[in-house]
């Protein structure tokens, strides 16, 4: 993963750690002494996000415990991971910039396109000016690479 991917990572767990977790624990005290517990919305949906909170903090743990950042800056050359791609549709002319970076930091929205993606593996290994067909279950897609950075 990036180093902007990691530390967005960390900045959530710590949140998770530090802010939600003591406010659900107050919520969940503060539910059982409205009463009995069996027919107490509140507490069984403080009961559900306190489970939430956890699954999540231990899955990011996990990702966190695992990753292996890359700096991107510290690359160069042909299409890899980290590597910020602008491609053009050479359908509609429509160009698109992407980052290539990790599962758990990918966000198509903000450009930052799944490694494990089609267009991404597609990508991998291409150079500027290369043309890329890509496979979608939308049909079949064709880019021109017009420029590689890693930044």
């Amino acid at each position: 993963m990036t180093r902007a991917g990691h530390t967005a990572l960390d900045a959530e767990l710590k949140q998770l750690k530090t802010e939600e977790r003591p406010a659900i624990i107050k919520a969940i005290a503060d539910a059982r002494e409205h009463g009995d517990l069996s027919e107490n919305a509140e507490y069984h949906s403080a009961r559900e996000k306190q489970s939430f909170i956890e699954g999540r903090i231990k899955e990011l743990e996990g990702m966190i415990s695992l990753a292996d950042v890359i700096d991107p800056k510290s690359l160069s050359g042909s299409i890899k991971f980290g590597a910020t791609v602008t491609i053009v549709d050479e359908e509609t002319d429509e160009e698109k910039t992407y980052q290539i970076v990790g599962e758990a930091e990918a966000d198509i929205e903000r450009g930052l396109l799944n490694i494990k993606s089609p267009l991404a593996r597609a990508l991998i290994g291409k150079d500027e000016g290369d043309s890329v067909e890509v496979r979608t279950p939308g049909g079949v897609k064709d880019y021109e690479v017009l420029n590689i950075e890693y930044v």
